[in-house]
């Protein structure tokens, strides 16, 4: 897919509920008057219904979500570490969602460099001790075919280097597993794309691509 395709693949309406609860979370941030304030809540309960609406989630939680958010709105960081070991790629089951698999990570969290958050993740998650070593990719979620979220999000790929493996004992995740590209498992599209994990073994077959982005 390339970036065009992945743009026009994106829903208009996320992109609109998206920019809507922006324009509100910042508005609410800088307004000066109660007037003012009203208006930017409104808006923003209209973004929770539109993003309610078609992806059939509770209205009232996604508003709660929506209303818990405050200061200048920015992109949330996914972070995914990128393990290869004898050519195959490292994955973990998503007890969250049915059991389906994706690369180890989540969230990076506040005040924590984007190298540590990975190898976190990739430990809680799969009991691997790594390091990381290259950003492979720096995606735009909007952009790559995954299915819709509240949140615009930047997703993180870092390779990362095997030191060493344990028992692992995480909470939402399951069964680490190497994969080749040829039996890879049902994935979790929330998380990881079939053409994401392609590229990684890009990455793996010539170690001399640049980052990608967008």
């Amino acid at each position: 897919m390339t970036k065009g395709e992945a743009q026009r693949a994106n829903p208009r309406w996320l992109t609109w509920s998206q920019r809507i609860q922006a324009i509100a979370q910042i508005g609410l941030q800088y307004a000066q008057n109660p007037f003012d304030g009203e208006r930017y809540r409104e808006l923003s309960h209209i973004a929770g219904e539109m993003m309610a609406e078609h992806t059939h989630a509770d209205v009232d939680e996604v508003k709660m979500v929506f209303n818990a958010q405050s200061g200048y709105a920015t992109p949330k960081l996914d972070i995914r570490g990128v393990v290869f070991k004898e050519g195959k790629l490292l994955l973990v089951r998503e007890l969250m969602d049915g059991g389906r698999w994706t690369l180890p990570g989540g969230w990076v969290d506040i005040n924590e460099p984007p190298s540590l958050a990975v190898e976190r993740e990739v430990r809680e998650e799969a009991g691997v001790i790594v390091k990381a070593k290259k950003l492979l990719a720096l995606y735009d979620n909007n952009r790559r075919g995954h299915p819709p979220y509240l949140f615009h999000i930047y997703k993180l790929f870092f390779l990362c280097e095997l030191i060493a493996e344990s028992t692992p004992s995480p909470l939402e995740t399951a069964d680490p597993t190497f994969f080749s590209l040829e039996e890879l498992p049902e994935l979790s599209p929330a998380r990881v794309t079939p053409e994401e994990i392609a590229r990684m073994f890009d990455h793996l077959k010539d170690p001399q691509l640049p980052t990608d982005f967008d």
